[in-house]
This record gives C-alpha cells, sequence and structure tokens, in this order.
C-alpha cells in the first residue's frame, strides 16, 4: 500500500536541513495512528525488512539494550557518563524527548549534530519509501530506530545504549544482540498494550533476554521477578540482581547531589552523583554493573571512570534542579513509585511551600498519583503540556478540588503559561515543581529558557546554564519540538 498523501509528500524528497527531518517526523507520526499493525509473530519483520535495506548497520555495534518501566533512560545516560569518561565514543538512544526530537540521539556525550542527523535519516528514508508497499509496512518506531543504528554505525561509536521504546519483547528495538540486556523495573503501565498484571508486562520485558546474554535487573516485584528468572533460566542467561549480586547504599543527600557506597563484584567503592534523588543510586549501580559484565573496560579504568563520570553527569528532567531561590524542580514522574521517589527527594530542600505544576497523560491513574502529589502541596496548577496525550486540565482540577476541598488549584491550558505565571508567584524561600509526565518536565525547560530575564532563575550549576544557552539559541531558530505530539 502506498503512504498517505501527508506522509507521502514528506518523504519523497531528499532531506537538507533539520527542519526537513523534523517536517518528515511529524508526517511520521500523524501517519502512526492509521497504520495497520502486524500480528505479533510479525511485529519485528518490518524493523527486520528496513534494517537489511540499509545495511544491517546495527550488526557493527557493541550494544547494551535497557528496558523497564521507569529508571531506562537515566540508566543509559549513566552508562554514557561512566564510558564516556573511558574516552569511549559512545552512542545513545532514548525516548522520548523533553524539547527536540534530536535529543532522542547522542554521540560522544552530546546531542547530535544537524549534520549528522540529517545524514542519517537520509541514509534511511528512501528505503522506508520503497517498503511503504509492502503488506506491513515500517512505521514512525521503526525508522526512529533504524535512524539510531545508522548514526551510531556512520559516527562509529565504540558502544551503543539502545533503550527499548515500550515493551520489549515486540519493540522494535529487540533486533539486536546486545552485550548485556537491563531491566531497571517493573510496574503497572501501558496495561493497554502490554497486560493488566505485573506477570505480563514482565513477559514483554523479558523479550530482551538472549542466549547466554548476561542480564542486569532492579528491585523487581516478586511477581515480576519470578518471570524474569524463568525466561533467563530458559536462555541460560546469566542473572544478575540489585540488592543480592551487587548494591548501592546511599550515605548521604542533599539538594547538592547523593554519596554513595556501591559493590559490584570486584567492584566496592564510594561515588557522589551531582543530582537531587537517593533512587537515582540504584541506576546508577545499574550501569555499573551493565559496564562490568559488558566487560567493557578493565576494573582498574572501570572504577577510574566511574568516579569521573558519575561526579560530573546530567540527567535533564529527572529531579532536576533548574533554579534555587526559589527551588525549581522538573521531573517526568507519571507513575505511583516515580512520584514517591520525586517527592522524598524534595524533603531535601528547604522550602516554605510547595507549588506543585502538573499535566498528567491520558491512562494514567488520578486516584494513585495525585495524593502523592497533594500529600504536601501548597497549591497546584493543572496544564496541558501535550495537545495529543495530555488530560484535560479543568478535569483535574475538578478531581483535586473535590478530593482536597482546602487546596488552591487552578487550571492553565497553556504549559508555558503555566510554569512562567506560577514562578512570577513563588516566593523565593519556597519551591516550584513541574511533574506528572516527561512533558510537563520539558515544558518547564522550554517555558524557563524563554521567559525574561527578570523571572529567568539562577541556574543550578555550570551545566544546567549551558543548557540553557544551548536551549534558547535552539529556541531562536525554531529547533524546538515542543508541541509536537511526542511519542514513548
Amino acid at each position: 500500500m502506498s503512504p498517505p498523501p501527508g506522509l507521502a509528500d514528506a518523504v519523497a524528497e531528499p532531506l537538507r536541513d533539520i527542519g526537513d527531518v523534523v517536517r518528515l517526523i511529524e508526517a511520521l507520526v500523524a501517519a502512526e495512528s492509521s497504520r495497520s499493525r502486524p500480528p505479533d509473530a510479525l511485529a519485528l519483520q518490518p524493523m527486520s525488512d528496513l534494517l537489511a535495506r540499509i545495511g544491517n548497520p546495527q550488526r557493527a555495534l557493541r550494544c547494551i539494550h535497557v528496558a523497564g518501566s521507569k529508571g531506562k533512560g537515566s540508566t543509559a545516560l549513566l552508562c554514557e557518563a561512566v564510558l564516556g569518561a573511558a574516552g569511549l565514543r559512545v552512542g545513545t538512544y532514548t525516548s522520548p524527548h523533553l524539547q527536540r526530537w534530536s535529543e532522542r540521539y547522542r554521540v560522544g556525550g552530546q546531542e547530535v549534530g544537524e549534520a549528522e542527523f540529517v545524514a542519517a535519516v537520509e541514509r534511511v528514508r528512501p528505503h522506508f519509501v520503497e517498503l511503504q508497499d509492502n503488506a506491513h509496512p515500517p512505521g514512525f518506531f521503526d525508522f526512529a530506530t533504524a535512524t539510531a543504528f545508522a548514526l551510531f554505525e556512520n559516527t562509529r561509536a565504540d558502544v551503543a545504549l539502545i533503550e527499548v521504546g515500550l515493551g520489549g519483547s515486540l519493540d522494535p528495538t529487540n533486533v539486536i544482540t546486545p552485550l548485556v540486556s537491563c531491566i531497571t523495573s517493573i510496574e503497572l503501565e501501558h496495561t493497554d498494550r502490554l497486560g493488566t498484571t505485573l506477570a505480563a508486562i514482565a513477559r514483554e520485558k523479558a523479550g530482551i533476554i538472549k542466549p547466554a546474554v548476561p542480564v542486569v535487573i532492579g528491585d523487581l516485584p516478586r511477581e515480576a521477578l519470578a518471570v524474569i528468572e524463568a525466561q533467563a533460566t530458559n536462555w541460560a542467561a546469566p542473572l544478575h540482581r540489585l540488592g543480592i549480586d551487587f548494591t548501592a547504599n546511599v550515605t548521604r543527600t542533599s539538594a547538592d547531589g547523593v554519596a554513595m557506597h556501591v559493590e559490584c563484584g570486584p567492584l566496592a567503592m564510594d561515588l557522589t552523583l551531582p543530582v537531587l534523588g537517593p533512587h537515582l543510586a540504584g541506576n546508577a549501580a545499574m550501569a555499573l554493573a551493565c559496564i562490568l559484565h559488558a566487560e567493557l573496560l578493565p576494573l582498574p579504568e572501570l572504577a577510574d571512570a566511574a568516579r569521573r563520570g558519575l561526579a560530573q553527569v546530567a540527567l535533564p528532567g529527572r529531579t532536576e534542579i533548574l533554579g534555587r531561590r526559589p527551588w525549581i524542580v522538573a521531573d517526568g514522574a507519571h507513575t505511583e513509585s516515580s512520584a514517591r521517589a520525586l517527592m522524598h527527594s524534595l524533603d531535601v530542600l528547604d522550602c516554605r511551600e510547595r507549588h506543585m505544576v502538573i499535566s498528567i497523560s491520558s491512562g494514567k491513574d488520578l486516584a494513585g498519583l495525585l495524593p502523592i502529589f497533594a500529600a504536601k502541596a501548597s497549591a497546584f496548577v493543572v496544564t496541558r503540556a501535550d495537545r495529543q496525550r495530555s488530560l484535560e486540565p479543568s478535569a483535574i482540577a475538578d478531581w483535586i478540588r473535590q478530593h482536597f476541598p482546602g487546596l488552591p488549584v487552578h487550571a492553565v491550558d497553556d504549559p508555558l503559561a503555566a510554569v512562567s505565571e506560577t514562578l512570577a508567584r513563588v516566593p523565593s524561600d519556597s519551591l516550584m515543581c513541574v511533574t506528572g509526565s516527561v512533558y510537563a518536565a520539558g515544558a518547564a525547560r522550554t517555558a524557563l529558557a524563554s521567559s525574561p530575564t527578570d523571572l529567568k532563575p539562577a541556574l543550578s550549576s555550570p551545566a544546567g546554564a549551558a543548557h540553557c544557552t544551548h536551549e534558547n539559541a535552539a529556541l531562536q531558530s525554531g529547533y524546538c519540538a515542543t508541541g509536537i505530539g511526542r511519542l514513548m
């Protein structure tokens, strides 16, 4: 079958610049809802067909494959920090993005450059077009993932960190045979696609386990753990469990970061992370376990790279401090456990009031999430960070009024206005937290980058200042994708 007219126009001509790439991606996203999905038995066939046409670049890559309900993106970035400190050229593919489509692709610890991005997309585009007449043509996720593999081969990455988009077994990334598979966490999420029980979701994520390939896992619920253990046994895949086979014990937390003691095989060391949130210590330990069992670095080099790399890591949109007077925190928490982790992390910040700016995607459990956010909130502002996916702000505001009648709540449809207007009235000794979805965290970063000078916070670190400068340049050039329907 031929592609829809809008998509046909977008993919017809060679790409010249980032504007062409963004228009192509928008067209792919718009066409995705009308694309008929292949049966599960053929789910990876469109991806395999596309990769074969571009020379199977994934076969040239040494990969670490990371799945999980939460924590997979931060674990990938923590791996990147350590491997980069050791001098390796690392390609990192994560999703969704906070502000720009190109954030999903990183090379050498940096967001992909325009020329490299355009070249990788253009390598895939003509073959994607030719396959549209197949019974089961490739779609957006196949295109995006094939672009990552092409990019990392083009740029001669020493290692590729590949984050699963959704689930595991049927995800387009599941065409690789990695050095290590990692499953960070398992919760009830995307139940319409993955199943309604922890065991069902675990079966989907266990699909990334490969014969004899080491598996690193987080602290999983018993029901999910049983499924992962059975799959690892079936495939003779060595299993390494956080809290049992390797550990991370937090020794100190503050606004400046987390100190921890990690024991991982022959490694036993004290490390620091310059990020808010004790829950990230476990992700750092998983990152080290992945690198150790991938046998990418000699032990002394791994220990040195871990100290240097983790001490400088940046994790945008993950309990990210964007300002200190007042405190401004952006986080993509959208499950009950991640919401609890966020609120626990905020406890180390000395503040008089907590102003919560939230946007929650459709399909999320308001009765589970909102009481966690409301526990110490002084006021709520509800917004819609993504037009396609976010719940109606007035409906969330009505729920809060019904269940927490004494708590001030306002609905502001535009996310940039919600952030900037809230910031303008938050006292300097208080806190504004923007959360509820990845899209909300992205909106916070965009709003602060584009707010008037008198509203801009003092950024919390030189790294934060660099990010903000980059974002301003991107916004001024029209390179920001905020407002596009961003897919998982």
